[in-house]
């Protein structure tokens, strides 16, 4: 997923997100950092919100249900790796992929596993914590492979 994809995907949840929470649009756009009249151009979709608009909805809202599920994830996860290509610092424990999760191959108690929305992958130890993001398959094999 490039960063285009994202804000394709996300612009039009904007009100969906301002609407899941209650706000208004002049507290929405304060939020946002954009006048209203901006706001009220992205939601009327004659616009595309901004890759800053799209990072700091995710980064502000990322408890909403709305991009948790547009995502099929943490929105603040995809986007580090949107952004950085991979991510291999150990993370959160997972639920090890029940829901938005394919298994793609399992080696001596890890998984390799892709997002059937965002299309990432990700490895995962024997206790379902996140080790590895990338959206490379291939570097995500080769580091399975090392592990």
């Amino acid at each position: 997923m490039t960063q285009i994809e994202v804000i394709n995907l996300l612009t039009n949840k904007i009100k969906l997100v301002r609407t899941e929470l209650g706000y208004t649009q002049d507290k929405m756009a304060d939020i946002l950092g954009i006048s209203k009249k901006t706001l009220v151009q992205i939601e009327k979709e004659r616009v595309k919100a901004s890759w800053t608009v799209i990072v700091a909805l995710c980064a502000l809202f990322r408890n909403s249900e709305i991009l948790y599920h547009s995502l099929g994830g943490d929105p603040l996860d995809v986007m580090e790796v949107v952004v950085h290509d991979y991510v291999a610092n150990p993370k959160e424990k997972t639920w090890g992929g029940n829901v938005w999760w394919k298994e793609v191959i399992s080696q001596n108690g890890y998984k390799l596993q892709q997002n059937m929305i965002s299309k990432h992958f990700r490895i995962l130890d024997e206790n379902d914590y996140r080790i590895y993001s990338s959206y490379d398959k291939e570097e995500a094999l080769n580091r399975l492979k090392e592990i």
